[in-house]
């Protein structure tokens, strides 16, 4: 699969949250979503991601979006990634990448000579009717958010 394309319908989906509690894509209709895919919890650059996130969330409030952050971690390691860094938004875990295959996020990534499947960082806006409205492949932690900000004011006609 690839990622989704801007128009198309957001694939929907039913994932645990840190708590255990099943979350789907389809009940956030109404909403705006920022789902972000990053590669393993507690890792530097996920970090730095999920921690400007929370330093940001009055800005995502402000523009009426939703956070959901998928990564292939067990409940059990993103609980504790929520704990250790005070997140106060939706961490989601598809132990199975099952949901990283389905959006295209699920790829071959090379480190020192070794080739292994993982996650790769990449963010999907989905606007309040479920249709898929941004794609940013392979997003910088640090340029996550003004991105994001950027496109959301764009997409929802407010002054950039």
């Amino acid at each position: 699969m690839s990622l989704p394309e801007p128009g198309q319908p957001a694939p929907d989906f039913t994932l645990p949250d840190e708590t255990g509690t099943p979350v789907t894509l389809s009940e956030q209709r109404g909403s705006w979503v920022v789902l972000y895919f990053y590669p393993k919890a507690s890792t530097p650059g996920c970090t730095t991601q999920a921690c400007s996130i929370r330093d940001n969330r009055a800005e995502y409030e402000r523009r009426g979006a939703r956070v959901l952050g998928v990564s292939p971690d067990p409940v059990a390691k993103v609980a504790k990634f929520v704990e250790k860094e005070g997140l106060d938004f939706t961490l989601l875990a598809d132990e199975d990448h099952a949901v990283c295959e389905q959006y295209g996020t699920w790829v071959e990534k090379s480190m020192y000579g070794k080739k292994y499947w993982g996650a790769s960082r990449s963010t999907i806006i989905v606007d309040p009717e479920g249709v898929v409205r941004e794609v940013f492949p392979k997003i910088s932690p640090k340029e996550h958010d003004a991105k994001v900000f950027k496109a959301l004011d764009a997409l929802q006609g407010a002054a950039a």
